[in-house]
């Protein structure tokens, strides 16, 4: 692409102002889910920059959801979640986790020792998911419809883990509080799930246990329909290969491995999938190396980061990816991340104001 298309084509694209919202007393926040109601959800440090909870953000406010361990405890929400008037996330626990694993909670949160499990917040009220028979639990997303998906341990030692992890997991989803194993693919010992649409399509991961945050637990993207997977396929390589978000249409977005990778090596690019025109690679920014898409609304606006030297926010309309950062007015903080973006275009994520990490909302000017 000419130096002259990409200008007219940023030029065309939609215009943002942005907005921060304050944090819960920390210097650090950030947000990962917007539905279309405005409800903003994320999580924060509290003062002092010991702890991070789980935040809900209404008209601007700033809400403590808490946590399922104490005020001490770390919880937080780290997809993209539209249940109807609530909020699903993560949490550590009271109890102390006898095995010594560090689970899935570790790469999104501070944790401290403790099982950390899936939640619902609603109506004020945080409520633990149920596990699948282990310690250790994960809510990852939630359609309108209440159904809540993400996945859970087992009681069973799998001999695919690496490192701390010792249990197997399964993909799960939570409906009237039931929990139901979302199976993986044949000849995989694991699965996750991201998110859920108002459709019940699920989209996830399959793959070994590893060390139960992406890597080798990504063999395979894949969508579930009437809890049957099926694989959506990659852009090359062998890890890291996740569904992140799915729409009403059965769009999905995510990030996978080009070839060459390796677990502990990853080259992902942020891709599109759809039935009818398989998977597509979005690429980067000009100038980076990795991307993920981690968001989609209804009429495909995508959402998510490049990364080369550092970090940016961006956003794909009518099949163009653009800078969030080169959309926005001047002086506005850097955009680092774009998570969420509700079907008023609206998009939430994590921008740095020049001394804090701060959260942002893009709202769409024409």
């Amino acid at each position: 692409m000419t130096i002259a298309i990409a200008a007219v084509l940023v030029a065309a694209a939609p215009a943002y102002s942005v907005i921060t919202l304050h944090s819960l007393g920390g210097s650090a926040s950030g947000a990962n889910s917007i539905d279309d109601a405005g409800w903003i959800s994320g999580l924060s440090t509290l003062p002092g920059d010991q702890v991070v909870h789980a935040a809900l953000w209404v008209h601007g406010q700033a809400v403590d959801l808490g946590a399922l361990g104490g005020p001490a405890a770390n919880s937080g929400v780290a997809w993209p979640n539209h249940a109807s008037r609530a909020v699903v996330g993560i949490s550590e626990t009271s109890a102390v986790d006898p095995l010594g694993e560090t689970w899935s909670c570790a790469a999104f949160i501070p944790t401290t020792g403790h099982t950390c499990v899936g939640f619902v917040w609603r109506d004020g009220a945080m409520s633990p998911l149920p596990t699948l028979g282990g310690n250790n639990g994960y809510a990852a997303g939630a359609n309108r419809q209440g159904q809540v998906v993400g996945w859970a341990e087992t009681a069973v030692h799998d001999p695919t883990c690496v490192g701390k992890q010792k249990l197997g997991f399964e993909a799960v989803l939570w409906d009237g509080g039931r929990a139901q194993a979302l199976p993986p693919l044949s000849g995989d010992p694991t699965s996750a799930a991201t998110a859920i649409n108002d459709r019940g399509q699920v989209v996830g991961i399959s793959g070994a246990c590893y060390k139960a945050v992406g890597a080798s637990s990504a063999a395979h993207a894949v969508i579930w329909e009437n809890g049957v997977p099926a694989d959506i396929g990659n852009l090359g390589g062998g890890a890291w290969n996740t569904a992140a978000a799915i729409n009403g249409r059965g769009q999905v977005v995510g990030f996978s491995d080009l070839p060459g990778d390796g677990p502990d090596d990853p080259n992902f690019h942020a891709f599109s999938w759809s039935r009818q025109g398989g998977i597509r690679d979005l690429g980067t920014l000009p100038g980076d190396f990795l991307s993920l898409a981690y968001g989609i609304n209804e009429t495909g606006v995508i959402v998510g980061q490049s990364i080369g030297r550092g970090s940016r926010a961006f956003v794909v309309a009518n099949g163009v990816m653009a800078d969030l950062n080169a959309l926005v007015p001047a002086g506005s903080p850097l955009l680092i991340y774009a998570n969420d973006v509700n079907d008023r275009g609206e998009i939430v994520g994590q921008a740095f104001d020049g001394s804090d990490f701060v959260t942002f909302v893009a709202v769409p000017s024409r």
